[in-house]
């Protein structure tokens, strides 16, 4: 049985991956704001990611921890010219400084167990455009996060980031609408898809480790490029 801390496991794919997990025998440390919706099984640490600096003292003491899986993320879009230091902060905080801080706590444990730490990103990670300025920019920071952690954690701690393309999920479905963006999730990849690859990637034998894997749909649904009335 392995330790494993989900981040936004409540909702989307932390959830299916939480699904998983604990339905083969893991121990699951579920960091959520709500436990509500939370999976059978699994162990509720109520956090506020857009706070990181109230995270130590919400976490109990860990002294073994096998893997660490960010999975929470939010996404307010906007154009550069409508999108205010509020927004920016609270989408870097919750996207960004939170794992950083989450992975800083959490590293005496995870080097312990000779872990891992997985980052659930984005495509957006990669190369973004018109109305994703703020996600885009604390997911390329993310990126940026994930390789650092690797290089000094090296023959230690094994650092993998998944980036899913467009995911059916309550928030892809809410951007949408807010967007007043056409929808059709059979032109998305499932959540339980995307948890099942996060799943085979905590499963790579110790002389292995992936460090990026991108997954897209087949035939993806294009991003929304205007805000409605403009």
């Amino acid at each position: 049985m392995s330790t494993i801390m989900v981040t936004g496991a409540s909702r989307g794919i932390g959830a299916e991956l939480t699904g998983i997990l604990t339905a083969r025998g893991d121990r699951v440390l579920a960091l959520v704001r709500d436990p509500a919706g939370l999976p059978e099984g699994a162990e509720a640490i109520v956090a506020d990611l857009a706070d990181p600096a109230r995270l130590a003292s919400a976490l109990p003491a860990v002294g073994h921890l096998d893997a660490l899986v960010h999975c929470a993320g939010i996404s307010d879009p906007g154009p550069v010219d409508g999108i205010g230091v509020e927004l920016w902060q609270r989408e870097l905080n919750v996207n960004l400084v939170a794992p950083a801080e989450l992975t800083r706590i959490l590293l005496p444990a995870l080097r312990s167990a000779r872990g891992q730490v997985v980052f659930v990103n984005s495509g957006a990670g990669l190369s973004t455009g018109p109305l994703w300025a703020a996600y885009g920019a604390s997911k390329a920071g993310l990126k940026s996060l994930a390789d650092a952690l690797r290089a000094e954690e090296t023959g230690v701690v094994r650092v993998s980031t998944v980036y899913p393309g467009n995911t059916d999920t309550d928030m892809q479905r809410q951007l949408r609408a807010e967007l007043q963006a056409d929808y059709d999730p059979s032109r998305a990849t499932s959540a339980a898809t995307v948890a099942a690859t996060i799943a085979q990637v905590l499963d790579m034998p110790a002389d292995a480790m992936v460090v990026d894997l991108r997954m897209v749909p087949p035939n993806p649904i294009p991003h929304p490029t205007r805000m409605p009335g403009r």
